[in-house]
């Protein structure tokens, strides 16, 4: 199983240690399988939007190398996908297209967001399945 998670799953996991988005991280970080799809343009995404100085204040515990520690974490236990097909404009946001581009090259059964609505018709289209953190947690038995 290959996964994509949205920018905002990952906001999420920062902003709270107890919420099923830190536990999905948790989780991908011990299983270490490389099951985590990233591409060039969604890790400069996560960055873009973790390192701004208003979602940094929401996170005071962590500092701008901490963030940039983690992502470089994050990319360790990744799959890296290079983008050979691009979908844009297939989605309202074209930041949601980037997500899609790199789940649709590499293979993912699905897209972790809380953003689900803006995913609509990518399962017809593409057969991702889009799920949220909990969703997807309760699907792979970590969560009841």
């Amino acid at each position: 199983m290959k996964i994509v998670i949205d920018t905002n799953v990952i906001f999420a996991a920062l902003l709270s240690r107890k919420g099923v988005s830190n536990k999905l991280l948790v989780w991908l970080f011990e299983n270490n399988s490389k099951i985590n799809i990233l591409s060039n343009s969604l890790v400069t995404e996560y960055e873009d939007v973790l390192l701004r100085e208003e979602n940094m204040a929401q996170y005071p515990q962590f500092c701008r190398d901490d963030i940039l520690g983690f992502m470089d974490d994050l990319s360790l236990i990744s799959h890296h996908q290079k983008i050979n097909f691009l979908w844009r404009p297939f989605l309202r946001d074209y930041k949601d297209d980037m997500v899609l581009e790199t789940a649709f090259n590499g293979g993912a059964e699905y897209i972790i967001t809380y953003n689900t609505k803006d995913f609509f018709d990518v399962y017809e289209k593409f057969h991702i399945k889009i799920a949220t953190p909990k969703e997807f947690l309760q699907k792979i038995g970590e969560l009841q």
